[in-house]
């Protein structure tokens, strides 16, 4: 549905507007006309400040005026629709009614696709840059040293990755995948494709956990203590299984002394993992155990920066949208790594798993490639925000 003659004319806004507004914690007030099933499912979320209505479209065709009455009029109004056409519309009608609406450009599909780039660290060797993609809680990392960019966990839209690296001057060398994902579409084999660089994934994770079938994407087997150098900086492989038996952590070691761990879905900043999206919850989560209290210790130290793929609330980040904090901070405000014996950290495991979404095992398939999706079903199949972690 889209603005006819005689309508008033509105003013689109950006998902690049509504990240920094939200991020910048401004007073936001969004009225989201999607239907409830779309809305309940994939909500945008934000910090203390936003406020987010759902009134579908029709409402405002059906009794226009009612609809509008429960829009506050002293505050800007953010329309949000799936693919822009209705919020336009109801953004117009209450333009008309004196109301200072907006509708945001290209819907909730271009918010769901929205990617926000920040580094986390800069220094004379090289960075460390963050690829957000804020809908959907993913994120995926550049290390940009010498010339060269390792890519971890790269995101299905992998014009992204080549538009930053080729803007840094440098090549696409490494591609990894921390392990194959279920909750997104990784842009490792797509990537690797087009760029001609290696694509690196544990080969555990290379056979589908339910359906038990090998995949068919080209790969090379990552392996416990592997060493890749990039420009002046060093990655090693350090296998960490729970998540999924393949999933692998990288510690990068810099020249200046620093460290970083990308831990994948290893451990978040305030949750870890989920171990049964393979269907063996019971009999990963003691192999999750392991590698939290024994192998994580050897992995990082006090100062070594944990960079997560995942998070669940921007309130996890910093001010400005980083998702990163010292080895010694996350074990000190992550309650999911406070003591526990194995029997009591299985038992609070097993009950506080969120639902299992059907789309995941699907995702899985094409992460490995026993099904090419669509555009338009890729983009069905990660709709709405990753639950890998832990319920609260």
């Amino acid at each position: 549905m889209t603005i006819t003659e005689g309508q008033t004319a509105v003013a689109a806004f950006t998902p690049a507007e509504l990240y920094a507004r939200i991020l910048r914690d401004e007073p936001l007030f969004i009225l989201d006309v999607r239907n409830e099933e779309e809305f309940q499912r994939s909500p945008i979320e934000g910090r203390a400040n936003l406020t987010t209505v759902n009134i579908p479209y029709f409402a405002f065709i059906e009794d226009e005026e009612g609809a509008a009455a429960q829009v506050p009029q002293d505050r800007e109004i953010f329309v949000v629709c799936a693919k822009e056409g209705s919020s336009q519309y109801v953004a117009s009608l209450l333009a008309e009614r004196g109301y200072q609406a907006r509708y945001l450009e290209g819907g909730y599909i271009s918010w769901g696709n929205f990617y926000d780039i920040r580094d986390v660290v800069a220094a004379d060797w090289g960075r460390i840059v963050q690829i957000a993609r804020p809908a959907r809680g993913d994120l995926s990392f550049a290390v940009i040293s010498g010339g060269k960019a390792a890519l971890i966990d790269p995101m299905r839209h992998i014009a992204v990755y080549r538009e930053l690296v080729e803007k840094a001057g440098a090549t696409i060398t490494h591609l990894f995948d921390t392990h194959v994902h279920a909750d997104h579409i990784s842009g490792g084999p797509a990537l690797a494709a087009a760029t001609g660089a290696p694509y690196y994934v544990h080969a555990y994770d290379a056979i589908h956990p339910i359906d038990m079938l090998p995949a068919v994407i080209d790969y090379t087997h990552i392996q416990e203590g592997d060493r890749f150098q990039i420009g002046e900086v060093t990655i090693t492989a350090r296998w960490f299984p729970g998540h999924t038996l393949g999933q692998v952590n990288y510690r990068l070691d810099a020249p200046d002394g620093r460290s970083a761990l990308f831990t994948g879905d290893g451990i978040f900043l305030r949750s870890f993992g989920r171990p049964d999206l393979g269907g063996k919850g019971e009999a990963w989560t003691p192999i999750l155990y392991r590698s939290l209290t024994e192998r994580l210790p050897q992995m990082a130290d006090d100062t070594t920066l944990i960079l997560p793929a995942h998070f669940s609330s921007l309130d996890e980040g910093s001010a400005d949208g980083v998702f990163a904090a010292p080895y010694a901070e996350v074990r000190a405000t992550n309650d999911a790594l406070r003591p526990r014996d194995e029997a009591e950290f299985t038992s609070y495991v097993l009950s506080h798993l969120p639902v299992f979404p059907a789309e995941y095992v699907e995702i899985k398939r094409v992460n490995i490639g026993l099904v090419t999706p669509c555009e338009g079903k890729a983009g069905e199949l990660e709709l709405g925000k990753n639950i890998c972690a832990l319920a609260k």
